[in-house]
């Protein structure tokens, strides 16, 4: 890889390393030490990554895609005609359950290579 790719990715590699839980400035590196804990620096290129936050932008970003997945479901199930109360408990609670756990780690990852990206961090704020 290239040594200017490697320090300057276009912001569709840093959103997709990001997405894949890795550092987006070189790939290589975990972005997460924890389920949603991130890492400070990137333990193989260095990268400052503590100072981007996601702040509230995380809970919006996964419950509009939550809310468009359980409507789609509910008006799939509504207009092939298994709309009884107990169907949809057995499959949209589950689903309002699963469905968030599975996004919001890549979710994070996403916003973190869009926000690092961008170079907007805490540092703003002040």
């Amino acid at each position: 890889m290239p040594a200017t790719e490697r320090t300057t990715p276009t912001m569709g590699r840093a959103i997709r390393r990001g997405l894949a839980g890795r550092c987006p400035r070189c790939g290589e590196g975990n972005l997460f030490k924890g389920f949603l804990e991130q890492v400070e620096t990137c333990s193989v290129c260095g990268e400052q990554l503590g100072q981007v936050n996601v702040g509230l932008l995380l809970p919006f970003v996964v419950i509009t895609i939550v809310v468009h997945v359980i409507i789609f479901v509910m008006l799939e199930m509504e207009l092939s005609g298994r709309s009884s109360a107990l169907v949809y408990l057995v499959v949209l609670v589950p689903l309002s359950v699963i469905v968030p756990l599975l996004l919001i780690r890549p979710a994070k990852g996403g916003l973190i290579g869009f926000m690092w990206k961008w170079k907007i961090s805490d540092e703003l704020e002040r």
